[in-house]
């Protein structure tokens, strides 16, 4: 069974939809947890440490933390998409955050159209710089 080709035009609509996925993500990600539901697939994980703390959890144990601390990115958070690359149904997106919770980070995150509708199926994050505020 061979498939379908893909058209210019469908592959710069999917292209766009990832992009406003991704977009959700980032805007979520300082506190507007609905928009972080829109973005990850229910079953999402997220993969990776800063320092010796790990986070190897379901996406929703970050959407919680999001929740509990609503504008926790801070005013000077900033992230960039620096890559798409998808074919067919999946994909791999690249952000570069900057000041998020006073850390930088660079985000690689699976992506994949599961009836019909891009989502976000996997978060790994490499920390690049700063350190978390204490919550002494």
């Amino acid at each position: 069974m061979s498939a379908q080709p893909v058209t210019i035009s469908d592959y710069l609509q999917d292209f766009a939809d990832v992009r406003e996925v991704i977009q959700l993500y980032i805007d979520g990600a300082n506190g507007d947890v609905e928009k972080l539901r829109r973005a990850f697939h229910p079953d999402a994980r997220m993969f990776g440490h800063i320092g010796s703390v790990d986070s190897y959890a379901p996406i929703t144990d970050f959407m919680a933390m999001v929740e509990e601390n609503p504008g926790w990115a801070g005013p000077n958070f900033r992230a960039i998409v620096r890559s798409i690359d998808i074919v067919g149904d999946a994909g791999v997106v690249v952000v570069v955050m900057t000041d998020y919770i006073g850390c930088d980070f660079v985000d690689y995150l699976s992506v994949a159209r599961i009836d019909g509708r891009w989502q976000i199926t996997n978060k790994t994050y490499a920390h690049t710089g700063g350190e978390m505020p204490s919550h002494d």
